[in-house]
């Protein structure tokens, strides 16, 4: 049985992204289940991998793309105990989601629960966790602290400010200012990221400083982060959207300053955080924070700011738009229908 799959053929533009039609579905080895993926998503992350800057990805094209997936088991493998055909799961894949079908370990994999819709599954995997493990594992603030999120009208932002609010955290939120109405309705203070001088925007909104600040933008950004923080407060890296734009910074560069401003005695900690890395380093923890999301959003206490569904067809219009900064939330691709 043929199905189809988005190849990107080089590193670049949107423009490499092309459709193939493989002629054979894959077959589930040992341990492994066949997934017809149901969704899979655009974000920022999936623009650095298309532009060959995103460390985790080694391999080099031509390769099909596709973070993060939720989709409904086909076959199983050998081997396999506790899925069977029809269930609906989630996985993080980092690459491979732009397709009709994909195998993936049993082990990787963590059901989706009935009353979750697909599209609200999948804003969780990578754009809800993500938040999740750095305001709770990484920074570990508490009730009562507050936080300052770069890029807070996106999917990562969105949700870490419901997540602070779930918490009982104060936040505030840099974005352009067709966000800041998203930002308030998900419990975040703005603030105007093209405000002609923003370190003093941040200084006049947070006052004497906050306890953690989420910075994925990179370059001249972290000093600012640095400056918003009080006494003991920590910036947590986890992007380097400046350089990816060409909007200055070295990637290398700005991992050697995070260690050295770690290091140095400033009263300040940093942290760069990578979903992949601790999911490699601590698997157990993504399943349990990606279950902990999910049991929340079927308990109503969480609203995933899915931003718009459109065809994987139109994958490269919606890379645009990510890259653009256009999306207000979480920007998902229907591949098959459920």
């Amino acid at each position: 049985m043929p199905y189809q799959q988005i190849e990107l053929r080089a590193f670049g533009g949107p423009d490499q992204f092309h459709i193939k039609t493989v002629a054979d579905l894959p077959e589930p080895q040992a341990g492994e289940v066949r997934i017809r993926v149901l969704v899979t998503s655009a974000a920022f992350t999936d623009v650095m991998i298309r532009k060959g800057m995103y460390p985790d990805v080694k391999e080099k094209p031509p390769f099909v793309p596709g973070y993060d997936l939720v989709g409904v088991v086909d076959a199983i493998g050998p081997g396999v105990a506790g899925i069977a055909a029809g269930d609906r799961v989630a996985d993080l894949t980092t690459i491979g989601a732009y397709s009709e079908f994909i195998c993936r370990p049993a082990t990787s994999l963590t059901p989706v629960p009935e009353r979750v819709s697909d599209e609200d599954a999948l804003a969780m995997i990578l754009s809800a966790v993500t938040p999740y493990q750095m305001l709770h594992r990484v920074a570990k603030v508490k009730k009562g602290q507050s936080i300052l999120v770069h890029g807070a009208g996106g999917a990562v932002g969105t949700a870490m400010l419901q997540l602070a609010r779930e918490a009982g955290i104060t936040a505030f939120g840099t974005d352009i200012a067709a966000k800041h109405d998203l930002i308030r309705q998900h419990g975040g203070t703005p603030i105007d990221s093209a405000a002609a001088d923003l370190e003093a925007a941040i200084a006049a909104a947070v006052g004497s400083g906050v306890d953690a600040v989420f910075d994925p933008l990179g370059a001249d950004s972290f000093p600012r982060s640095l400056h918003a923080l009080k006494p003991g407060g920590m910036l947590v890296a986890y992007g380097f959207m400046n350089e990816v734009l060409g909007r200055g910074g070295s990637i290398p560069m700005d991992f050697v300053k995070l260690k050295l401003w770690d290091w140095l005695p400033n009263g300040h900690a940093t942290a760069f955080y990578s979903i992949g890395a601790m999911r490699r380093n601590h698997p157990e923890w993504f399943k349990q924070d990606l279950a902990t999301l999910f049991a929340m959003l079927a308990d109503q206490r969480f609203d995933p700011a899915v931003a718009e569904v459109v065809p994987l067809t139109e994958v490269r219009r919606a890379h645009e738009r990510v890259e653009a900064g256009e999306v207000q939330g979480k920007l998902v691709m229907r591949v098959t229908e459920a």
